[in-house]
């Protein structure tokens, strides 16, 4: 009976075009890729710098699996913390201008940690309504009221900040939303944390790397430092490890180490990946001449992509999403690009709101112009044909 409902609510996610498919990898991380037995372009990955792949991340991680071996043994708690844990932390923190960081092993676990801990019944978040699966699942989690308003609609926030009696309030948001690619009004968001006293937390994970000065994320782009602010920061993305860390003033980082459950019950990072993440943070920090790179590659995209009935969103990151609405359609189009050798995700509900089922096109540093034009020409052809 339960199998039976099983298969039939696969059977449904086929009938909606919904179910999600999985590749398979035989290369190292990069835009030509060989994906369940083809050479691929792809246009789908999140490292945005192109360092996943870099030789010398590879030379510091297995540099530190030879000092450290594979694993760190215990949580950070027990055992499992490490002195280049702590010089990491230091980096972090340093690197995006607050007093101290905690280095956690990934991005969903920095978020459904960190919020549970700064906020619990009887308090209050509110969220933009497009945060990432992490935020939303870290807010239930916290089982504080959750109140979500429109997508970067301030005036809707100011007026539930208003509103609330909650003791503790705390504003959530993605600096740059995954599926959009467009850039929170953080400014204005950290204005209203003041005026109603409330923390700010902001998950850079698609800036951190990529926006500010050196890459030191968008926080430091907007030229904002405030007690209120509570920064994460994702390792697997631009900075082409694996990871997360959450940074902040120093009492509430160690509250969030006293805290956080996904800190406290989990097997600690292994040490070498901290290894090779603070090779990382160099190049991040002297990857001026990638950032230019990506960002040629953006203002090529939306000079050359001439679309009639698809709509390009106005991105200014490496996310670069085409509105194509109805569910099949864009999962024909992403299967035609497929047949061509073009490797576009097709994003679609619950992922994004019914209707504005999309291409996500991720650009990297690593991408070269032929590569643009290339699916540039594809993108106007199917869209023509279809």
């Amino acid at each position: 009976m339960l199998l039976d409902s099983l298969k039939a609510d696969l059977a449904e996610l086929d009938a909606q075009s919904l179910r999600r498919v999985r590749r398979s990898l035989d290369t190292p991380c990069g835009p030509h890729a060989r994906v369940d037995g083809r050479d691929m372009l792809a246009f789908c990955s999140n490292d945005y710098l192109g360092l996943a792949a870099e030789p010398e991340l590879a030379a510091a991680l297995k540099a530190g699996a030879d000092r450290w071996g594979s694993g760190s043994g215990a949580s950070h708690l027990v055992s499992g913390h490490y002195t280049v844990h702590d010089e990491l932390e230091r980096r972090l923190a340093a690197f995006v201008g607050c007093e101290r960081a905690l280095y956690l092993s990934t991005g969903f676990m920095a978020n459904s940690g960190v919020i549970p801990a700064l906020v619990g019944r009887g308090d209050a978040i509110f969220a933009d309504r497009l945060n990432h699966a992490s935020l939303v699942d870290g807010a239930l989690l916290s089982r504080a009221d959750l109140h979500r308003y429109p997508h970067a609609d301030l005036s809707a926030l100011e007026r539930a900040l208003a509103a609330s009696t909650a003791k503790r309030k705390l504003i959530v948001t993605d600096s740059v939303f995954s599926m959009d690619g467009d850039v929170a009004p953080l400014a204005e968001l950290l204005a209203l944390a003041d005026r109603f006293d409330a923390w700010l937390m902001v998950d850079d994970a698609h800036g951190f790397g990529v926006l500010g000065p050196d890459g030191r994320g968008a926080l430091r782009e907007a030229g904002l430092a405030s007690w209120r602010l509570v920064y994460i920061g994702t390792l697997g993305k631009a900075a082409g490890v694996s990871g997360a860390f959450v940074a902040g003033h120093a009492d509430v980082v160690e509250w969030l180490m006293q805290k956080a459950r996904t800190y406290i019950f989990t097997t600690g990072a292994p040490p070498a990946l901290a290894t090779a993440l603070l090779k990382s943070l160099d190049l991040i920090e002297h990857g001026s001449e990638r950032r230019r790179h990506l960002a040629a590659l953006i203002e090529q995209l939306h000079s050359e992509l001439k679309l009639q009935r698809w709509q390009l969103m106005p991105s200014r990151t490496p996310i670069q999403p085409i509105v194509i609405g109805d569910n099949a359609e864009t999962v024909a189009a992403a299967r035609a690009l497929w047949d061509t050798g073009l490797w576009v995700p097709a994003i679609r509900p619950p992922t994004v709101p019914q209707g504005s089922a999309r291409l996500r096109i991720s650009l990297t540093a690593a991408h070269t112009h032929q590569d643009v034009e290339r699916l540039v020409t594809a993108l106007m052809q199917l869209e023509h044909a279809a």
